[in-house]
């Protein structure tokens, strides 16, 4: 199992920045993937950044060149640096590991940590 505890959320005033982190602990080898999703009231979870084993990156088009995932594999850790927020990224935020063990796709959910961005 792996575990995975976020941090980092909170109110902000449209333009301001925050940082999330994710620290991940338990059995966290062969981890292929971690990623940040979100969830706004009344509309699905989408993936906003995700961060490959390899070190590639991928981001949502509506955060691209304002949110930046990043991670410090000696503390198990991926942050998600979100700069110039706007009020639509107001949602839940939910840190993601995702790895194939025998073929089978596992993912693995934070308990989320709630993103408020006033206008």
């Amino acid at each position: 199992q792996v575990q995975l505890v976020e941090s980092g959320g909170g109110l902000v005033q449209a333009g301001g920045s925050l940082r999330l982190s994710c620290a991940a602990s338990g059995i966290i080898f062969r981890i292929n993937a971690m990623g940040w999703y979100r969830q706004a009231p009344g509309k699905q979870r989408e993936l906003v950044a995700a961060i490959i084993s390899g070190g590639s990156t991928n981001y949502a088009d509506s955060v691209k060149g304002r949110f930046t995932i990043s991670r410090d594999n000696t503390k198990n850790t991926v942050y998600l640096q979100m700069n110039s927020l706007k009020p639509e990224d107001t949602a839940v935020y939910y840190c993601n590991a995702h790895r194939v063990i025998a073929g089978l796709p596992l993912d693995y959910w934070g308990q989320g940590t709630q993103v408020t961005v006033s206008s």
